[in-house]
């Protein structure tokens, strides 16, 4: 999801970490924001200067979102014509949107032969719409198709390629493009059943799995986000979290961690959250004391890691429930214990970070008061109410309008988010301009999916892997890991999804056994982490346009806080009780060892337990803690004792340090006293 339509609420008056601003620094702010976006954010790059072009996009927007409004109420269409219509839409909106490329100027209008393509989008769309009856006949599969409809098809896969490539980049692009060739050259399909085949089937190609979840539930849960953050949910969130974290250790960290996981859980982009948020919280935490480079690596670490924070997940637990069979209400309870041990992963890697370099928190004065957070309590109710509707039984659809719904009437109790007449219709036209960059990139990820599964490819690629990782099973899982992360660089969650999920996570159930949700959450980690890990790390750059950094010190800073997230799911693979797929005295103890193993890898990272660490004590910490992370007795057995060694040594060290040197001893004192306001 984008939030190019849908920025970050202002701070409310109420909030204890407001400064006033005057009109010139707000408007900088706000233009730094747009730049940075633009240029990190492919969803960001859409023309702002449509003239009398606005009319049209503005009522195709709303006619959109109204579709699936009435839809949601009412009940879908047939999955091939809910599918022509929520892309034709889509697409066709992209065209008059995005420009061809960068150097066409977002100010001067719609060129026409954007609008020639608008036409030919929404046409090929329509056509299915029209003929449905034709391309469904059994006629069909003994006639065979009609010349036109081979011109429809090829014509509509090469719409969809183009509009995904302006608005959500190239990499999915290639991608699909190489699964085309793939079919086609080395396979050996026609073009022309190719075409008919991925473009007019339901359930399949275009129309797959991800297209028909965008069309029932996505679209439903992005119009939320937008209709929730219209609350000024996201400032409720950046208080709550700088109330309850602000005053400890590295205070300001801590809580711009809790803060943007809690949003990017809203928005549904990393890079997009990373700006949003991290043009409030970056400057808080460099003022604090936090390097650039460190300020702008937690910012998007954060904002990455809201990709896993149920309900929503970027919307790709809705496509995960199809894939896996796994009822959506399920998935994010299963999900909760793995995003809570990322973001505590990388809360202890700013913790010892802080320690470190001695920062400490924010003083009361400056931390928003409880009461205010009172006042505005009933913000979450929406996303209470959809919480508590999944996990009753009601659909995903039907959970998302009570919860636009009860968003919506929550809108008119406060003045500042009041909303008129053309407040309605601004909201309904971000509905759909939200959604779009979801849209193309699912109906690309289903032409890369249709090819895996239509032409064999996922099995040979598994093959491949196994048989260079010579059927070792944590090889092919780094192997795998490896994909998923190439495999994920640059693409949005749901796309990202689709594709590692296609290609990677068949590779770990064919052939090793693992529990299909354990392989699919597995492939889903890793396709996000390529937001944040070099060389291809968006979200990390993002961060650093902000902070003013090196963009690949970074995202190398970035992985270092991130480490957790890339050790978790090994874990919850060898042992899924993680996953609630075991026992309850399976999960305890694989808990207990993963924590304290997050923990001790954590300092050892950063130099620093009850004190600096030296060479030594920093290696036995973190070969320790990747020992205790392994989800065996013995194993974690052998860690925790490299641990306590280290930690011995390092306290027989201090000790000896305080004895021969008293000064030595007052500055470590100083040091640590200063680091510990927490």
């Amino acid at each position: 999801m984008s939030t190019a339509d849908t920025p970050s609420a202002p701070q409310p008056a109420d909030s204890a970490l407001d400064a006033p601003l005057d009109a010139e620094s707000v408007k900088e702010a706000e233009e730094q924001t747009e730049d940075l976006l633009r240029e990190h954010d492919s969803a960001s790059r859409f023309r702002t200067g449509l003239g009398s072009w606005v009319w049209i996009v503005g009522g195709l927007s709303i006619a959109l979102t109204l579709f699936h409004l009435y839809t949601g109420v009412f009940g879908s269409r047939p999955s091939l014509i809910q599918g022509a219509i929520h892309l034709g839409g889509a697409t066709s909106i992209i065209f008059l949107l995005y420009p061809i490329n960068r150097r066409v100027s977002l100010t001067d209008g719609v060129p026409w032969y954007d609008a020639v393509l608008a036409i030919l989008s929404l046409g090929a769309n329509l056509y299915i719409v029209v003929e449905y009856r034709h391309l469904t006949s059994n006629l069909v599969q003994i006639m065979g198709f009609r010349e036109v409809d081979y011109i429809v098809a090829a014509l509509g896969i090469l719409l969809v390629l183009e509009a995904t490539r302006r608005c959500v980049g190239l990499p999915i692009v290639i991608i699909a493009s190489l699964a085309i060739a793939y079919s086609i050259f080395v396979y050996g399909m026609s073009w022309q059943n190719y075409a008919v085949g991925t473009f007019f089937t339901a359930r399949s190609g275009v129309f797959g799995t991800p297209i028909q979840v965008s069309s029932t539930f996505i679209f439903l849960f992005l119009l939320f986000a937008v209709v929730l953050i219209r609350t000024n949910i996201g400032a409720f969130f950046n208080d709550l979290a700088f109330r309850v974290a602000g005053r400890f250790t590295g205070g300001p960290a801590k809580a711009a961690v809790a803060a943007s996981g809690l949003q990017g859980m809203i928005s549904g982009s990393s890079v997009a959250n990373t700006v949003a948020s991290g043009s409030f919280t970056i400057p808080i935490m460099k003022k604090a004391g936090f390097k650039p480079h460190v300020a702008g690596a937690t910012e998007a670490t954060a904002s990455t890691g809201g990709q896993f924070m149920p309900p929503i997940m970027g919307a790709a637990a809705f496509i995960m429930a199809e894939y896996t069979g796994v009822p959506y209400a399920e998935i994010i309870v299963i999900a909760i214990i793995p995003a809570l041990l990322y973001f505590l992963g990388v809360m202890l890697s700013v913790h010892f970070d802080a320690k470190r370099n001695g920062l400490g928190g924010l003083p009361a004065s400056m931390l928003p008061s409880w009461t205010s957070l009172a006042k505005r309590a009933d913000l979450i109710i929406p996303l209470v109410i959809i919480v508590w509707m999944m996990l009753d039984g009601f659909s995903p659809a039907r959970a998302a309008l009570w919860g636009i719904g009860a968003a919506f009437v929550l809108s008119f109790l406060r003045k500042s988010t009041r909303l008129g007449f053309v407040g309605i219709v601004k909201m309904l036209e971000a509905g759909a301009r939200t959604a779009l960059p979801v849209i193309a990139a699912c109906a690309t990820a289903g032409i890369v999916a249709g090819t895996v599964t239509s032409t064999g490819l996922g099995s040979r690629l598994g093959g491949s892997i196994i048989d260079i990782a010579q059927g070792s099973f944590l090889l092919v899982l780094l192997m795998t890991m490896i994909v998923c992360v190439i495999l994920g660089m640059g693409l949005p969650t749901t796309a990202n999804y689709v594709v590692t999920a296609t290609i990677a996570a068949p590779i770990l159930i064919n052939n090793f056994e693992v529990p299909v949700i354990a392989a699919h959450m597995f492939v889903f980690f890793f396709g996000i982490l390529a937001d944040i890990t070099p060389p291809v790390c968006l979200a990390a750059y993002a961060g650093a346009g902000i902070a003013g950094a090196n963009p690949m010190r970074t995202g190398v800073t970035a992985v270092k806080l991130a480490i957790a997230a890339f050790l978790i799911p090994f874990v919850f693979v060898l042992e899924p009780s993680l996953l609630l797929q075991g026992t309850i005295t399976e999960l305890i103890p694989a808990l207990a060892t993963l924590v304290l193993g997050m923990m001790v890898i954590a300092a050892g990272l950063a130099g620093y337990f009850f004190g600096r660490t030296s060479a030594l004590e920093r290696a036995l910490l973190l070969i320790g803690g990747v020992l205790m992370v392994y989800p065996h007795v013995v194993v974690s057995l052998a860690g925790l004792v490299l641990a306590v060694i280290a930690v011995v040594l390092q306290l027989i060290r201090r000790r000896g340090s305080r004895g021969d040197s008293p000064a030595v001893a007052e500055r470590e004192d100083a040091s640590d006293g200063a680091a510990s306001t927490g």
